[in-house]
């Protein structure tokens, strides 16, 4: 029998090499590459009738058939998870959760299944990472003792398989995580992207054939991606990010993927000494401390929305004079490109004249923006901290900002109003509606007095008139 060839695979994206290098050619990596053993090809000829057994036809169903019907989501109890998911879990499905160390990552999920465990469902928290009197420990913490959750410490995928293929076989089943996974078949030490790819396609391969849904962990790289190869958040039905700033106690679950619900959900957390707690209003947990009511320059509210659910969140900016040189422009929780295509149209469509100055842009609550909808809110806090002319405290603001100087209207705006009047914010700053009166129905609806900007301009020069606290 043939020795089995070498390869060299990065162990940051995946990529295979005939022979070893300090640097990835792909992803541009230094110190990521591995000698692995290739694994064998199948056979040629399979389905040719060259003396190879023949595969299977496939039993097709109808696009139009009526007689499968889907399988009922078990609802966690923890309404903020469920709301990430979908709506609860579903049997069958894989679901990837990732975050950086310490983040809460095995917290929530020890949460979840403690909670199930105590409406009758067989749950299983394997870890490979901890002992079972280790995870005991945490539970004590966190007030979980007496749930009847079944406990195990492995590594091994094939005596996993085994557990969830045997009679009473649990329906929800954690695996912490899925970096310490090993398959005996593979010649790859755990956490190599060789023995990643193959521990989850097996987990994966049982879990659907018995119905289990499964729970990964999964470690992240210093860039915040999920470590292994690409291909695992491909092979899973749901990808859930694990947010947060170590110095806030805020946690917030992101959904970048979820076949059996909408993507972009966030549901939000507060750690506390007994674990994460859920938040049902995240807005008036991000505005709780704004400024304590008084008029503070630099600041305004943003009104967004993460998902189907609206947000309101502070926006906080300084502009203060640049020595000689590059000026420096620090950004926290909000896409820097963005800040530098705002700052451009302030100076050359309204003339303020940033180049010279430093800028610094902060996302109150450790939460980060992803949509352009918070150009109007950022230029506002930034126009009020140059000239020092405070946001009214009561007013929100949305709306994005085109090259040409223009405010462009966002979906999901009355969405958006109804969430601030919800609040007791009684003015707003918007885009112009296409029909002129959708800013006046909202108003009557929600007793909000709104104001449409067309050009950012108009913007600037409520503020060098003052009219701003008019608005």
């Amino acid at each position: 029998m043939a020795k089995a060839a070498e390869q060299f695979v990065c162990q940051g994206c995946g990529a295979v090499h005939g022979k070893w290098s300090g640097r990835c050619g792909a992803c541009g990596e230094w110190n990521t590459i591995s000698e692995e053993a290739q694994r064998e090809a199948p056979p040629r000829g399979l389905g040719t009738g060259s003396g190879h057994p023949r595969g299977r036809v496939l039993d097709f169903r109808k696009l139009n058939q009526h007689g499968e019907r889907e399988g009922p989501r078990t609802a966690s109890g923890l309404s903020e998870f469920d709301r990430v998911c979908g709506g609860g879990l579903v049997p069958g499905s894989a679901i990837l959760i990732g975050g950086d160390p310490g983040i809460g990552k095995s917290t929530i999920l020890l949460q979840v299944v403690a909670r199930l465990a105590k409406q009758g469902i067989k749950c299983a928290y394997i870890s490979g990472e901890e002992a079972p009197a280790q995870v005991r420990m945490r539970a004590r913490r966190l007030g979980l003792e007496e749930a009847p959750l079944d406990l195990a410490a492995a590594t091994s995928v094939r005596d996993i398989v085994a557990t969830m293929d045997g009679d009473g076989a649990p329906h929800v089943v954690v695996i912490d995580s899925i970096q310490t996974m090993y398959v005996d078949t593979v010649e790859a030490a755990p956490g190599t992207v060789s023995q990643v790819r193959a521990s989850a396609q097996e987990l994966i391969r049982a879990a659907k054939r018995r119905d289990i849904c499964l729970l990964l962990v999964g470690h992240v790289t210093k860039d915040g991606q999920i470590a292994g190869p690409r291909v695992l958040e491909h092979m899973v039905d749901s990808v859930l990010y694990f947010e947060g700033e170590r110095g806030h106690q805020f946690r917030i679950l992101r959904a970048v993927k979820n076949r059996f619900g909408p993507t972009d959900e966030i549901g939000v957390f507060e750690m506390s000494e007994g674990g994460l707690m859920e938040v049902t209003n995240p807005s008036a947990l991000f505005l709780a401390n704004r400024g304590g009511g008084e008029d503070i320059s630099g600041s305004a509210v943003f009104a967004g929305l993460e998902g189907s659910r609206p947000v309101l969140v502070e926006i906080q900016a300084l502009v203060a004079p640049s020595p000689p040189g590059s000026p420096r422009r620090t950004v926290v929780g909000w896409d820097g490109n963005r800040l530098a295509m705002v700052l451009a149209v302030l100076d050359a469509r309204c003339g303020l004249g940033l180049a010279g100055h430093d800028v610094y842009l902060n996302v109150a609550g450790g939460l980060r923006i992803g949509e352009p909808a918070a150009d109007l809110a950022v230029a506002a806090a930034l126009v009020s901290s140059m000239m020092e002319v405070p946001v009214p405290v009561e007013a929100v603001l949305f709306g994005e900002i085109s090259l040409s100087g223009e405010v462009r209207g966002v979906a999901q705006a009355e969405l958006r109003l109804k969430e601030a009047a919800k609040l007791g914010f009684t003015k707003a700053m918007t885009p112009p509606t296409r029909s002129g009166r959708a800013g006046q129905k909202g108003g009557g609806k929600s007793n909000l007095r709104i104001s449409e900007i067309s050009r950012l301009p108009e913007l600037v020069e409520l503020f060098a008139s003052d009219g701003v606290k008019a608005v």
